[in-house]
């Protein structure tokens, strides 16, 4: 499935607009269609118009129960990928203020008890000191300080222990230069003191660990709900579960080759030393 990111919001109601005609085009009521696939009639309403995304799964109930054919079945399941993906660019993270981005961030982990974080390039903003912080930021317009204050006071939820944290870097995200050596010592020693968290739980994968799967994003899993991926310009949000399924799959298979607790404390810890 390939879309560029300003189908993301027409897909919604094309999604709504296409259900609509189908259920008219099969010659039933709303009512009839809920009865027919155990849903109430206001959810079937909702999703018509656009006032609700409905999940796949509740898109594939939907065409069972209309006998959809199998052409239309895969036009508008791949339609539904689409609306539940959302694109979140950068540039308007940067017109809205990058400390509201940082509120959101606080609300969607409040909200979770499981995360997973994937760190292929870089160290995040919850294991971050104030001065990788700041770095992290150097790139983005206007002044940062109120997004690093944001940033640091988010750091508060590692210690909630009613919540699981697993962070999973590869050398090179635990090595990348982003502050000068000192400071990376610094911050690579955050790390090894954070990994004694009994919640927390900080894997790294060395430079040179066999594996099929290159580490091509950073994405996060808020529990089995939804995922976001990372680039350059922007965030896809995936509430798919089969996208969901499929990255909570590639962190397993990641997590498999990870060094964790004493072995990944010793790891760190010869990394920072080399920074001295």
């Amino acid at each position: 499935m390939t879309f560029e990111p300003e189908q993301l919001g027409q897909s919604r109601t094309d999604l709504a607009q296409t259900l609509r005609e189908l259920r008219k085009r099969a010659g039933l009521t709303g009512d009839r269609l809920a009865r027919r696939c155990n849903m109430s009639q206001s959810q079937i309403s909702k999703f018509e118009t656009g006032k609700k995304t409905p999940k796949l799964v509740d898109v594939e109930r939907i065409l069972r129960a209309l006998d959809a054919p199998a052409g239309i079945v895969e036009e508008v399941t791949a339609l539904a990928r689409i609306a539940n993906t959302e694109w979140q660019d950068k540039r308007s993270s940067w017109r809205r203020g990058m400390e509201k981005r940082q509120t959101e961030l606080a609300s969607l982990e409040r909200e979770t008890v499981e995360l997973r974080y994937f760190l292929p390039a870089m160290i995040t903003g919850l294991l971050a000191t104030s001065e990788y912080a700041r770095a992290s930021l150097a790139h983005t317009p206007g002044d940062s300080s109120k997004t690093v204050a944001r940033k640091l006071e988010r750091q508060a939820v590692l210690y909630d222990t009613s919540k699981i944290f697993t962070f999973i870097l590869t050398e090179q995200a635990a090595r990348w230069a982003l502050v000068p050596a000192p400071a990376m010592a610094v911050q690579i020693d955050r790390l090894v003191s954070l990994s004694h968290l009994p919640n927390l739980r900080i894997g790294v994968i060395p430079i040179g660990t066999v594996m099929a799967r290159g580490p091509m994003n950073t994405f996060t899993v808020y529990d089995n709900r939804l995922a976001t991926v990372e680039n350059f310009t922007g965030r896809m949000v995936l509430r798919d579960s089969r996208d969901i399924s499929e990255y909570l799959a590639v962190f397993s298979s990641f997590e498999q080759h990870a060094h964790f607790g004493d072995e990944a404390r010793a790891l760190l810890q010869q990394w920072a030393d080399a920074c001295r």
